[in-house]
């Protein structure tokens, strides 16, 4: 009979348990009938959102310099160099003969006087900034030259040593500059002197950069020689869509086939103006070029005409709260679903931010470490509660044992009836 009974008593508990979930659920306003169940989950985070342009790009030298020649009162003599020749500046490029020589060379000569004139003078004028310094401090009211006081553009009888020291530093670093350059012009001068001497009639032209030789024209029509620059840079197109996101300034990252290591730089010339006119039938296109950032002296050299993939970042937020697209939901204002400790779905509206790489910065709404609802596979009523699968793998017998008698009956009537 007992086993019965033990029967009888199971099949009883049974059916109770069925009945009161089946009232409970088909009861209206029931908290059952409102329950979602919510098998998707993230946490806002903490995080870095990048909008990016993703587009192709060719290797290119950053310019290319053009040297003319005047027939009309000069005749050509030759060629010093040859197309695809690595100059520097200062290379003799080309010879040709004038009737003007000295002409030419007395130009020269006077222009070479009168920059060593100017380099004397400034070299004078130094002198009496460092002698005037000298005496600032130990004589603060001695006489000082017309030209300095005029060229320090500050009012001597007010102003402190101090400033009028730096006053004076800033002037001689300005003309040291200035007598550096007009150094550097009277060795040009002096390279283009000792080419006329030594050629009697001859005349060379030189290069003022350095360089590869591009294109010679030899039928000495202008330009007659072209020289690519050997630094390089990234040109490519951007969309009509692009151009509204792009601008000058803005990093970029590249990589190709040919170079073993990423390249970086920032865009450089944007044109606003399409590459071909402007047709209902094609998508316009504006060049840009994007500078290569040197890595010292172990630059990789790169390949003319290298293809290569080119992120344009646009745009970039660090350390922001950030959330998957798919868990913003929109009607007249977006909004989300955080899960909260009392098992509740709430409903919270937020100001979006930075969208991109499929994340949603938030500017305000639920914080870092909240836990909000992915898009869920039913409609979802403001507050309602939520349930989640058992994770059998966090659910140890251990933890069960531990329960005393009292809890285990407890936690079991929770379970059946719980509103």
């Amino acid at each position: 009979m007992s086993g019965k009974w033990k029967i009888a008593a199971v099949s009883i508990a049974s059916i109770v348990l069925i009945t009161v979930n089946l009232y409970l659920i088909e009861k209206k306003e029931s908290k059952v009938e409102r329950t979602v169940f919510v098998e998707n989950w993230t946490k806002v985070k903490k995080d870095t959102i990048t909008d990016t342009i993703q587009t192709n790009g060719v290797i290119k030298p950053v310019e290319e310099y053009d040297i003319y020649f005047d027939a009309n009162n000069n005749d050509f003599k030759k060629f010093l160099v040859k197309e695809g020749d690595a100059i520097t500046a200062g290379s003799s490029l080309f010879e040709y003969t004038t009737t003007e020589l000295d002409a030419l060379k007395a130009n020269l000569e006077a222009e070479k006087t009168a920059a060593e004139g100017e380099i004397a003078g400034i070299e004078e004028y130094i002198g009496k900034l460092r002698s005037y310094q000298g005496t600032v401090t130990s004589e603060p009211n001695a006489a000082i030259d017309e030209s300095v006081e005029k060229n320090l553009n500050i009012d001597i009888t007010t102003s402190s040593s101090d400033l009028i020291k730096s006053n004076i530093e800033q002037e001689m670093y300005k003309q040291e500059l200035e007598k550096n350059r007009l150094d550097e012009k009277v060795k040009m001068l002096d390279t283009k002197l000792s080419s006329i001497e030594e050629q009697s009639s001859a005349i060379v032209t030189t290069s003022e950069a350095d360089g590869v030789v591009k294109n010679i024209n030899k039928n000495l029509n202008n330009p007659i020689i072209s020289i690519a620059s050997t630094n390089m840079a990234i040109e490519g197109y951007f969309s009509g869509e692009e151009m509204k996101k792009a601008e000058v300034g803005m990093t970029i990252k590249a990589s190709s086939s040919d170079s073993k290591k990423a390249l970086k730089g920032t865009i450089g010339r944007i044109h606003s103006y399409p590459a071909e006119e402007p047709s209902l039938k094609k998508e316009n296109r504006f060049p840009f070029q994007a500078l290569i950032e040197p890595e010292g002296e172990e630059t990789e050299t790169l390949l003319v005409g290298s293809k290569v993939n080119l992120t344009v970042i646009t745009n970039e937020k660090a350390g922001v709260p950030s959330i998957p697209i798919e868990a913003v939901h929109y009607q007249k204002h977006s909004y989300i679903y955080k899960l909260t400790n009392k098992g509740h779905v709430d409903k919270h509206y937020i100001t979006k931010g930075l969208k991109a790489e499929g994340k949603q910065e938030i500017i305000k709404g639920p914080s870092i470490g909240d836990v909000i609802l992915l898009k869920p596979n039913v409609s979802v009523k403001n507050h309602s509660y939520f349930i989640t699968p058992i994770q059998f793998e966090k659910v140890k017998a251990g933890t069960y044992k531990k329960f005393t008698s009292r809890e285990k009956v407890r936690y079991l009537l929770l379970g059946i009836l719980e509103k």
